[in-house]
C-alpha cells in the first residue's frame, strides 16, 4: 500500500528569519493525522534566512536522535558537550539528545541555507548525549540510494540509537535506485528537491510516500532529484 503525503499539504510557519514545512505535527502545527510515522517523528524542511547569525539560540532537547541533513548553505552549530563545527551541504550531523543536551544553530553564510531536521524515536532513552557528523558527496549518492544513518554505522555511515535506516540519493534522466523492504518493515520516502517516480508514482519537492506491506522502494524518472528513504519497523 502506497500513501502519499503531499507537500502543499504539510504544515507552514513564516517566522521571516525562518520558513519552515513540517510533515508531521511540530510547534503549532497540530494534525492528529501526522503524528508520525513508525519512529519517524519530524522532518521539518527549513530556510535559514540569508546572513550569519540567523537561526536558533541555545535550546534543549531530550531523549530523542535528531539529524540536520544540508541541502544547501552552512550552519554553525554549538553545543552543551562542548561540540563547535560548521556542517556544509552533504553533511549528516546527528545529535542523541538522551538524558539532556543545549545547542544552537546558525546561518554561517551570507545565502539561504536549506536544510532538513530529522527527529526519530531512540530504541532506549535515558542514554548519555552523543553527537557526530560525515559528510557525503554528491557522487556517493549518484543514481543510488547511500546508507547516511544506521543503528550500527555499517558502511561508514552516521550511528544513531534507533531502529531506523537512511538513505540518501540523486537521480537525474534514466537512472534509477531500488532499495528491499524487509518482510514486517515499511519505508517512507521523501523527495528533498526536484522530481522523481517512487513506485511508479510522480512526486515533486516536499511530497512524500508512506509504503507498507511493499517489497521495494524503487525510484526512477527523477528531474534533479534528492530523495531519502526511511527504513522503518
Amino acid at each position: 500500500m502506497i500513501e502519499l503525503r503531499l507537500g502543499k499539504d504539510r504544515g507552514h510557519a513564516d517566522h521571516g528569519w525562518l520558513k519552515s514545512f513540517h510533515s508531521f505535527s511540530f510547534a503549532d502545527y497540530h494534525d492528529p493525522r501526522h503524528m508520525q510515522f513508525g519512529d519517524l517523528r519530524v522532518i521539518n524542511d527549513d530556510r535559514l534566512a540569508p546572513g550569519a547569525g540567523k537561526g536558533f539560540p541555545m535550546h534543549g532537547h531530550r531523549d530523542m536522535e535528531i539529524v540536520s541533513y544540508i541541502l544547501d548553505g552552512a550552519m554553525s552549530h554549538r553545543d552543551s558537550m562542548g561540540n563547535g563545527s560548521t556542517i556544509r551541504t552533504g553533511d549528516a550531523q546527528r545529535m542523541s539528545a538522551g538524558t539532556g543536551i543545549m545547542h544552537s544553530e546558525y546561518n554561517a553564510l551570507d545565502q539561504v541555507t536549506h536544510f532538513l531536521q530529522i527527529w526519530v524515536l531512540p530504541s532506549v532513552t535515558g542514554i548519555k548525549p552523543g553527537y557526530e557528523e560525515k559528510h557525503f558527496s554528491a557522487a556517493e549518492k549518484r543514481g543510488r540510494l547511500r546508507l547516511v544513518v544506521s543503528s550500527d554505522g555499517r558502511d561508514g555511515s552516521v550511528r544513531w540509537m534507533a531502529d531506523v535506516s537512511l538513505y540518501a540519493g540523486l537521480f537525474d534522466g534514466d537512472e534509477r535506485a531500488t532499495l528491499a523492504i524487509p518482510a514486517g518493515r515499511r519505508a517512507y520516502v521523501h523527495i528533498a528537491r526536484g522530481s522523481a517516480r517512487v513506485n511508479g508514482q510522480p512526486l515533486a519537492a516536499g511530497d512524500a510516500a508512506k509504503l507498507t506491506d511493499e517489497q521495494e522502494v524503487a525510484i526512477d524518472q527523477g528531474r534533479d532529484a534528492e530523495a531519502l528513504v526511511f527504513d522503518l519497523a
